[in-house]
């Protein structure tokens, strides 16, 4: 695997090395020696899939608060996504800056996010399937949010004709931090 380490401290993007032959190719997504070599979190109490039907569908931007702060390692494996992370680390030299970067099931490339980021994702293709590494599990009281064109971030999203948004997605407010 490929580490590099993207603009904002502590977000790292992942590519395989795969080896290919006559039947197709091999790669790892994941080697908790490699991970911890570069620094990474290993543990990942919980995996979850996110299908999303339709192209322009926008999820996000999510982080959980402390004591349930998550680690993030998200992969597409099927279509492709924009996929955004958003330091809010107040002691942050990068603080509400952001990332972005096209992860799809044919370039395999996987986005490592640390805890203190939002994370979400704008859907390139119909069907597009991402999956997440977690490090700790869900807690719904702890789940958290800021609006993916909250104007402290000023992210710089695909055009879209009209995005696809869940109801809670579209009313989180003004970032306050």
């Amino acid at each position: 695997m490929i580490f590099t380490p993207a603009a904002l401290p502590g977000v790292v993007v992942i590519d395989p090395e795969p080896l290919a032959d006559e039947r197709g190719l091999f790669a790892r997504t994941f080697c908790e020696k490699e991970f911890a070599t570069h620094g990474l979190h290993t543990g990942y109490s919980q995996c979850s899939t996110s299908f999303n039907l339709h192209r322009h569908t926008l999820r996000g931007l999510h982080y959980q608060v402390a004591p349930y702060g998550e680690t993030k390692l998200v992969r597409v494996t099927q279509g492709a996504v924009y996929d955004v992370a958003v330091d809010l680390r107040p002691e942050s030299k990068t603080f509400r800056q952001w990332f972005a970067i096209e992860l799809s099931a044919e370039n395999r490339r996987q986005l490592y996010i640390p805890q203190g980021f939002a994370h979400g994702f704008q859907t390139l293709t119909d069907g597009a399937e991402v999956y997440y590494q977690i490090s700790v599990p869900y807690h719904a009281d702890a789940a958290r949010g800021v609006r993916w064109d909250d104007p402290a971030f000023g992210i710089r999203w695909p055009e879209a004709p009209a995005r696809i948004l869940s109801d809670r997605d579209a009313r989180y407010p003004d970032f306050k931090g």
